[in-house]
């Protein structure tokens, strides 16, 4: 996987780019003056981000990984730690499905019916390989997602949810907090 150099990302445009980012050559991205990236960044080979209105907004310390995609009109927000593994999608815009109005990006918007809603991963999320999260959705700090799951609810902190649709299966423990303590007071001198 070739990165690209600091001045190549800065030369991209981005509506804001911390230090220490790891992107990608292969990576793809749409809307990139509405994409705010943190410190310690790393997106891997064939990731799509395509910012709508909304914006994509990625905290410190976060990783998406290899195929994930990150799309939509409405915001997309992940915070600090977050963890996205292989071949993840997280929507911020639906199609409507009923036949009452006409789908895909080729056909003019008033023939369609698309709704955005914002997502949000709190800090400490990870997203197991090839799980959808759809619009809407809040992941509350510390929850860890199953692969293979669909996630079209919220889900409350520190849950471990998976399945078709996704369920709370069990608590995950929070001893990553105390972990990023120590993390952070070695790395603030």
């Amino acid at each position: 996987m070739a990165m690209l150099s600091q001045d190549a990302i800065k030369a991209l445009g981005f509506l804001s780019a911390g230090e220490n980012l790891q992107i990608s050559d292969r990576a793809s991205f749409y809307g990139v003056n509405r994409i705010a990236l943190g410190n310690n960044v790393r997106i891997d080979d064939f990731c799509v981000l395509s910012a709508g209105l909304g914006g994509i907004s990625i905290g410190d310390y976060v990783h998406i990984a290899v195929y994930s995609s990150l799309i939509g009109g409405g915001k997309i927000e992940l915070s600090d730690f977050c963890n996205i593994s292989s071949r993840v999608s997280i929507y911020s815009s639906n199609d409507d499905y009923s036949g009452g109005a006409m789908t895909n990006p080729t056909v003019p918007d008033e023939y369609t019916n698309v709704t955005h809603a914002d997502v949000f991963l709190d800090r400490h999320v990870i997203v197991g390989s090839g799980s959808v999260i759809l619009p809407g959705v809040t992941l509350e700090e510390g929850v860890a997602i199953g692969a293979l799951s669909l996630i079209n609810k919220h889900c409350k902190a520190f849950g471990i949810y998976a399945g078709n649709p996704a369920r709370r299966i069990k608590e995950r423990k929070r001893d990553l907090l105390s972990i990023e303590r120590c993390f952070t007071a070695r790395n603030a001198g």
